[in-house]
């Protein structure tokens, strides 16, 4: 029997929005009562301009939302996927039908695993340099944030657009947390507001569009020119065709945007996090600490063993992932009146699937606040359910470079447990917050001391 979803409780003026606006995670977690799967909430004033959403905790929901089977019911037409289409270009994140299509044609010949693997060599020495920097401060507190958001950013901008790598991280590094903020801001309108009105967060996002659109456009024109030309992302890009179809500067510009904002922050969360949680479990510190040496020595990893050869290291990347996804949301919007786990859902209603709370929830994972990487060894996740775990998202539409972010991530998660010993520093647990993706609201700070034996 179909019945309407439960209405989580809001004020009568603003509904959740100020809940909402103030923490984003902490708000979809608590819509969550361990009983209903799918519930509604409100945002906006009473009148035109409430608008009421759903929130799925569900892996069932999750799987009839993004599966292959079910998901052209499901488009991502909603608000959120609407702004970050309006401030950083229709790229293959917010592309939707035959435009989708066309590009993930183009773009996932450039993410293949041998030539994803083939940036490893370039990975290893970004990671050695922070190991440099760290080994110079000896004894010394660093936040993990800062310092994984930097390695990271340096990764994507070195393997994926080449010699270009330090005008673009310094100009990503500075307006990719200001173009979020935005973002978010924008979606907690009450109204959709044009872009070109005059309105602070509007004016933010106009900035930040200026610097990142005219960097990216920069180096279309100088591998168009012919220079610096390489393996990189930009050049693969102008170089790929389907047929006699090639992509537009503005196309291969939105392309670019994507990877850089969504790829390197995804991944310096899910780095932050691994070694947080690892700073704070010594026990399980050592245990890495001993694979990795077995297996690799003093050299650095081969994509053979960083796919399959440090499944320890791996379990551990994956158990933060699941405690901290870098996604924690998902959004979609009904093509027509659904049944969605026994709730009506309106056609044109938005739905907001919360990983966050599918990974945190006890009947899918036993004791589910506690980091135990041995949930993914062996057999252990022999009968969970496949949406269980899903932070690159699922389905077709999962992420399409969610390959080079698990190779990079087990490389470093390798090398600098290597090469350092971590300590925790923080006060109690890291309190987190979402723009589009999930980050700490305060510094992970953590004592780094070099392992004297260890090599680079």
């Amino acid at each position: 029997m179909t019945t309407t979803a439960r209405l989580h409780p809001g004020s009568f003026l603003l509904g959740s929005t100020r809940e909402l606006l103030a923490n984003q995670v902490e708000f979809l977690a608590s819509t969550y009562d361990g009983e209903h799967d799918v519930v509604r909430f409100r945002i906006g004033p009473p009148g035109p301009l409430r608008r009421e959403l759903h929130a799925a905790h569900g892996p069932e929901a999750a799987e009839q939302m993004l599966s292959a089977k079910t998901f052209a019911g499901w488009r991502k037409d909603n608000v959120f996927y609407d702004e970050i289409r309006l401030a950083l270009g229709n790229g293959i994140l917010t592309a939707q039908d035959d435009d989708w299509l066309r590009q993930k044609r183009f773009v996932q010949p450039v993410f293949t695993r041998a030539r994803v693997d083939g940036y490893l060599e370039a990975m290893v020495e970004e990671i050695a340099a922070i190991i440099g920097t760290w080994e110079q401060r000896e004894d010394a507190e660093v936040d993990l944030h800062e310092e994984m958001t930097a390695l990271t950013l340096a990764i994507v901008a070195r393997t994926l657009f080449g010699d270009d790598l330090h005008e673009l991280a310094a100009e990503v590094s500075d307006w990719s947390p200001v173009a979020n903020a935005a973002i978010l801001g924008r979606v907690a309108l009450p109204a959709r507001v044009p872009l070109a009105w005059p309105i602070p967060v509007n004016r933010t996002i106009r900035d930040a569009q200026e610097h990142l659109y005219a960097v990216c456009d920069e180096i279309i024109r100088r591998r168009r020119a012919g220079i610096d030309v390489g393996d990189d992302l930009a050049s693969l890009l102008i170089e790929v065709r389907d047929g006699s179809d090639a992509l537009s500067d503005e196309e291969i510009r939105d392309q670019m945007l994507v990877f850089l904002l969504a790829g390197h922050e995804t991944t310096s969360t899910s780095l932050t996090f691994a070694l947080h949680l690892l700073a704070k479990h010594p026990d399980i510190q050592a245990k890495v600490l001993a694979e990795v040496t077995d297996v690799l020595g003093d050299a650095a990893p081969t994509p053979a063993q960083a796919h399959s050869g440090l499944p320890y290291t791996t379990a551990v990347l994956k158990e933060a992932m699941r405690l901290y996804p870098a996604a924690p949301f998902t959004g979609r919007r009904t093509v027509e009146d659904t049944d969605l786990c026994g709730v009506l859902v309106p056609a044109g209603s938005d739905v907001v699937v919360s990983t966050w709370s599918i990974h945190r929830r006890a009947d899918l994972w036993p004791d589910p606040e506690r980091f135990d990487p041995e949930r993914f060894l062996g057999d252990a996740d022999k009968g969970r359910h496949r949406y269980a775990w899903m932070p690159f998202g699922a389905g077709p539409r999962a992420c399409i470079g969610q390959h080079f972010s698990m190779l990079e991530s087990v490389a470093a998660l390798a090398m600098l447990v290597r090469a350092f010993e971590l300590e925790d520093r923080t006060d109690g647990d890291v309190r987190v917050a979402s723009a589009i993706t999930l980050f700490p609201l305060d510094p992970v700070r953590t004592q780094i001391r070099p392992r004297r034996s260890a090599g680079a």
